[in-house]
């Protein structure tokens, strides 16, 4: 294993950016850029609110079917970038969801491909609601 020395800023520079164009990309429904974030494997999973995806291809056919606009994010509450050496990464997000009374969370994980860079390799979406239980 090689040296997996946390957060190291360069890299966390190149997940942050990654991430954000990731985001813009879902407003925009930019489904080549969204494509382009995601290993494209048959190993790749993205389980979201209302469609899972196992494999590049259901989780391309989700994106296509998906109408544009901001979604269901609306406000930021906390954002987690962890980084460890420079090919393995994990970004947590927790968000207000549009006009409910809920609590979003998104996970990504992170994978350096010698070949083809930083690609998710596994994502998933859900969403809270009520008090929290602890």
């Amino acid at each position: 294993m090689p040296d997996l020395i946390p957060n190291l800023p360069d890299v966390v520079a190149e997940i942050s950016a990654l991430f954000e164009r990731y985001e813009q990309a879902l407003i925009d429904k930019d489904v080549a850029v969204l494509d382009a974030a995601f290993w494209d494997s048959p190993h790749t999973i993205r389980y979201a609110l209302h469609e899972n995806g196992y494999g590049f291809s259901e989780i391309h056919a989700h994106r296509v079917a998906r109408p544009p606009g901001p979604g269901i994010k609306e406000e930021r509450l906390r954002l987690a970038i962890l980084t460890l050496g420079r090919d393995i990464a994990t970004v947590n997000l927790e968000f207000k969801v549009r006009g409910q009374d809920m609590v979003g969370r998104q996970s990504q994980t992170w994978a350096r491909f010698p070949d083809l860079g930083w690609k998710v390799i596994s994502a998933h979406v859900s969403t809270m609601e009520g008090p929290r239980l602890w």
